[in-house]
């Protein structure tokens, strides 16, 4: 039986597992606290705690200063935050002023290309409103005037201009103009052409006759009457030709002949 080699206790420990080994250390280096959110005071100087003989970590006091430069570090990271804040607050209003000015711009473009249409048409609504004024707009003419009529209501299109209106210079032309007592403003009174307008934009104006308040005075533009005798000019009065003194028809008058005195002083 062989026996059991003297080691020493010091090889026996090291050839085997000690129960007593130190346990790694484990250093938490982050800025922010993940349990308060608030930043270390990290600076230059200040010293992690330092572990222990036995793997005990044991505080180290901080250098001085460090309390300093980590409030300097907590200030640039607020004015970070308020500079990006700033220019992401920039970044979305120009995003909404772009916006509405593209929505703009293509209303403006809808609604100058929807004129320019209903201008060309203008003439047939006004063929049809003719045809109606003369009883002309029956049968299935009728039927195509009024589908035409609805679908440019439709597209915006709205007239106005109607005897009564009060005379409004911005939509009106003024093509005749009288004097009546029975008004109390410069009101419409004829209606020569009525007008189209496709929201607040004037596509053309109504044209008609208005009239003010004031008494006429019954002349109006008629030229002075020259058929007084007395007051017409002998040079420009033509001869009578009716009545017995009228030469006879397909006779040329003799003008050769003498004056009716001299014949009677001859005989």
């Amino acid at each position: 039986m062989s026996e059991r080699p003297d080691y020493p206790v010091d090889a026996e420990r090291e050839l085997g597992a000690d129960p007593e080994q130190e346990q790694p250390v484990i250093r938490d280096k982050r800025r922010i606290d993940p349990l308060t959110g608030q930043v270390r005071n990290t600076g230059t100087g200040a010293s992690a705690p330092a572990p222990a003989g036995d793997g005990t970590p044991r505080d180290v006091p901080d250098a001085p200063g460090a309390d300093s430069a980590g409030g300097d570090v907590a200030a640039q990271l607020q004015q970070q935050v308020a500079e990006r804040t700033a220019d992401l607050q920039r970044v979305q209003a120009e995003y909404a002023n772009y916006r509405r000015r593209v929505d703009r711009d293509r209303e403006a473009v809808r609604e100058a290309a929807l004129a320019n249409v209903l201008t060309n048409l203008l003439p047939v609504l006004d063929d049809i409103g003719r045809a109606r004024d003369h009883g002309e707009l029956e049968g299935g003419f009728k039927a195509v005037a009024e589908a035409l009529e609805a679908t440019v209501e439709k597209l915006g299109l709205a007239r106005f201009g109607a005897e009564g209106d009060p005379f409004d210079p911005t939509v009106h032309e003024a093509l005749t103009h009288e004097l009546r007592p029975d008004v109390s403003e410069t009101t419409c009174v004829r209606v020569f052409q009525v007008g189209y307008r496709i929201g607040e934009r004037i596509v053309r104006p109504a044209r008609v006759g208005v009239a003010e308040p004031g008494e006429d005075d019954g002349h109006g533009d008629a030229a002075p009457s020259t058929a007084d005798p007395s007051t017409a000019d002998p040079s420009t009065t033509e001869p009578s030709t009716s009545g017995a003194g009228a030469p006879a028809a397909g006779v040329t008058p003799d003008t050769t002949a003498p004056p009716t005195g001299e014949a009677t002083s001859e005989q």
